[in-house]
């Protein structure tokens, strides 16, 4: 497949970045338009995979694949400019917040093949988890295609477009809930004489290691909880605190607002 990045800003780029491997591995060939001509140069000298081209029709043309890396408030003016480009063989993918399956439709026609995505920021070191729907007309087999090129950079899942706002407020908003509570854990350890550095391993892997024990574990993750703290311990003490102080109540109101937030975006 030739598939191509109209933009390769953090996320567009940490995309591309994270399939180059893969893509050398099957013979795809990754093309790249970017505002920022040194953007696309520099991937260019970076991949031998990767070609850039001067503009965003001539990458569509093409391309047999059209990843949309660009912001919300581009697409209006961007869809006019590849529609004459997209005939119904090609793949659009968008990953814009806020920008539906038929808004790009109401610009590109309903029987176009396009696929939305939701990835979020730990693209960046393959760790992504990625919200991937589709449109009636895209099948199984050309379905299959493009999400492997997801799966090449963390996790991805298939889910109906109306789930989308609730993926943003699990994953696509959510590393910055996370980074908030590992933020807490270092000023902790800071205040309790632990040097900056230190306490950001020891904060960090520990929220890696109990990730990596929800994924690999049959066991829910209120009973992970339940294990570590034994009766009249130290874990046990932290727990009723963060009870006490409402912490889930406060992660659920911050997935609520992000959600309905992602309501009043979409177009």
């Amino acid at each position: 497949m030739k598939i191509g990045f109209i933009g390769a800003g953090n996320m567009g780029g940490a995309i591309l970045k994270g399939y180059a491997d893969t893509a050398a591995q099957k013979g795809d060939q990754i093309l790249v338009y970017d505002k920022r001509e040194e953007n696309g140069k520099a991937l260019e000298a970076q991949f031998a995979v990767v070609s850039a081209r001067s503009s965003e029709k001539e990458l569509t043309r093409d391309s047999d694949v059209i990843i949309l890396g660009v912001k919300p408030n581009m697409f209006e003016d961007l869809l006019p400019q590849i529609a004459g480009e997209c005939g119904s063989e090609k793949v659009i993918v968008s990953m814009a917040a806020g920008v539906s399956i038929g808004f790009i439709e109401g610009y590109l026609g309903s029987d176009r093949r396009i696929i939305r995505i939701m990835p979020n920021t730990p693209a960046q070191v393959g760790e992504s988890m990625v919200a991937v729907c589709r449109n009636k007309n895209v099948d199984d087999e050309t379905f299959g295609k493009v999400f492997g090129i997801f799966e090449a950079i963390g996790r991805a899942e298939e889910v109906d477009e109306e789930l989308i706002h609730c993926v943003i407020g699990v994953s696509g908003s959510s590393p910055a809930y996370t980074y908030m509570y590992i933020d807490a854990l270092i000023q902790a350890a800071v205040d309790h004489g632990m040097a900056p550095e230190k306490a950001k391993i020891f904060a960090a892997q520990s929220v890696l290691g109990a990730a990596k024990m929800v994924l690999e574990n049959d066991i829910s993750v209120e009973q992970l909880r339940i294990n570590v703290c034994s009766p009249g311990g130290t874990t046990i003490e932290a727990v009723n605190k963060l009870f006490e102080n409402g912490f889930m109540d406060n992660i659920k109101e911050g997935f609520a607002a992000a959600v309905e937030k992602s309501k009043v975006m979409t177009k």
